[in-house]
């Protein structure tokens, strides 16, 4: 039986797809191990949305063969289809296998290990009849390893990958929808992840009915552009988001439903109101912002402005109850002045946020944004982005105490060590995290009781 075993690197959706594959894996009878020495296959499921994440994935993709020179190091995701001729010249890298050919990680996998085990007979049928004075070629050791990589931007067709279980027994994160049309200015994703294409709504059903069974309470609908989710069916089978969270919300057993990362248009009054009559929805949302001044928005090629984005905070602040609205945001824009950075800040300030996500814009070649004019000093983004990660803490303390004396309830998760205490720690259905004395069996169990203070910064404490 070979060894196997899987990293992840970046978004949910990435999370999502190596889940599967290790299923996968596990189906064709390979035994899951941890990513550690001693494994005969190592599959990192990489990411290309910032230099950064570029260079984690070559890390762990050298880390690898490191570990074990003689396994099969596989390069599976995004950085794969970003980088595919750099990686068919890396030493450290036997296989690659872009996105929307991962449900044939098995079948490439025998091939491969069919076709060294010829090479490695005529090695030896060589060596005993005659002297070898070349070292096989690499395109003869690995094959055709760039056939496993597509044309992104030509697919229409959803990847089918499924799950039964995932490795945090609380929660379920379910891919849904793959790619985006959206074309910002400063995003490679498009280019890695191709167009807009959405799972058929029965297949989720499917999965979140399994998962309900096997003990999940909550499912996150997740996806690269979710908002766009429906919009490539056919116009006689065209379906929205918003129909596919009504048929999740007919799944018995199931007790929340989370959605990931929306575009803020969708958020209309019609919307905000359908879903406020959902009683499994948790009012969590993130809408991604990524800059509060227009003069930069319209740079970065989103299609709203901040005016539209604060009608969008206002209408579903009136549909729930102190809902949590979280972002995304980017300093160091090409083009932004001090003068449009402080525009954004007294915007982030306006909008009151439970939690920002702050990047430090990274050019990526093949996008527009990277061969803009006034590229800004690295110098200057860190300090741009250590005002406004002071300024998410601050917010973030705020909304955690806004809940302090309301009644609430908790999904249980994991242990918690505060002040050499033992508790149990989960989520509200706003994300809050929230701590209740350690009792065995309480991991999946929603407890109900009034958030009385705060244990730290970070969590509070539940009175049952």
């Amino acid at each position: 039986m070979k060894k196997a075993a899987l990293h992840n690197l970046g978004c949910k959706v990435n999370s999502y797809e190596t889940e599967a594959m290790q299923q996968l894996l596990e189906n064709a009878g390979y035994e899951i191990v941890p990513f550690a020495e001693g494994a005969d296959v190592y599959i990192i499921n990489t990411c290309s949305v910032t230099n950064i994440a570029d260079r984690k994935s070559r890390q762990m993709l050298h880390r690898a063969k490191k570990m074990n020179p003689d396994a099969v190091v596989v390069a599976a995701g995004c950085y794969v289809q970003a980088a595919g001729e750099e990686l068919k010249k890396d030493e450290a890298v036997d296989l690659v296998i872009g996105n929307n050919k991962k449900t044939e990680l098995v079948s490439v996998l025998e091939n491969y290990f069919a076709s060294r085990m010829d090479l490695e007979e005529e090695i030896s049928w060589k060596n005993f009849s005659e002297p070898v004075t070349e070292e096989p070629a690499r395109s003869q050791k690995t094959g055709s390893n760039m056939e496993t990589v597509i044309d992104i931007s030509d697919t229409r067709e959803y990847e089918s990958l499924s799950i039964d279980r995932i490795a945090d027994h609380t929660r379920a994160f379910i891919k849904v929808q793959d790619g985006c049309n959206q074309f910002c200015s400063y995003c490679i994703i498009p280019y890695t992840r191709g167009r807009v294409r959405s799972r058929k709504p029965g297949e989720v059903v499917e999965e979140v009915k399994r998962l309900t069974v096997s003990g999940y309470q909550e499912v996150v609908l997740t996806g690269i552009h979710l908002s766009s989710y429906g919009m490539d069916f056919p116009e006689k089978d065209r379906l929205t988001l918003l129909d596919l969270v009504k048929s999740i919300h007919e799944v018995e057993g199931l007790r929340r439903i989370r959605l990931g990362s929306l575009e803020p248009r969708i958020v209309t009054k019609e919307f905000a109101a359908e879903l406020a009559g959902l009683h499994k929805i948790c009012p969590h949302f993130h809408l991604s912002l990524q800059s509060g001044c227009n003069a930069t928005l319209k740079r970065m090629n989103r299609h709203y402005t901040a005016e539209d984005y604060l009608n969008c905070c206002d209408i579903l602040r009136k549909s729930f109850k102190n809902p949590a609205i979280t972002t995304d945001v980017i300093v160091g824009f090409p083009g932004e002045t001090k003068e449009e950075f402080e525009a954004t800040g007294e915007y982030l300030k306006k909008i009151q946020f439970y939690e920002m996500h702050v990047f430090k814009y990274s050019k990526r070649n093949g996008t527009r944004a990277a061969v803009m004019p006034d590229q800004i000093p690295e110098s200057i983004k860190t300090e741009r982005s250590n005002e406004l990660l002071c300024l998410e803490k601050e917010m973030s303390l705020e909304y955690r105490k806004s809940w302090l004396g309301c009644r609430t309830e908790v999904l249980m998760e994991e242990e918690y060590w505060w002040n050499e205490k033992r508790y149990m720690i989960g989520h509200t259905r706003e994300y809050v995290k929230a701590a209740v004395p350690f009792e065995e069996g309480l991991k999946g169990v929603v407890v109900e009781g009034i958030l009385v203070e705060m244990m730290n910064d970070e969590v509070a404490f539940l009175e049952p």
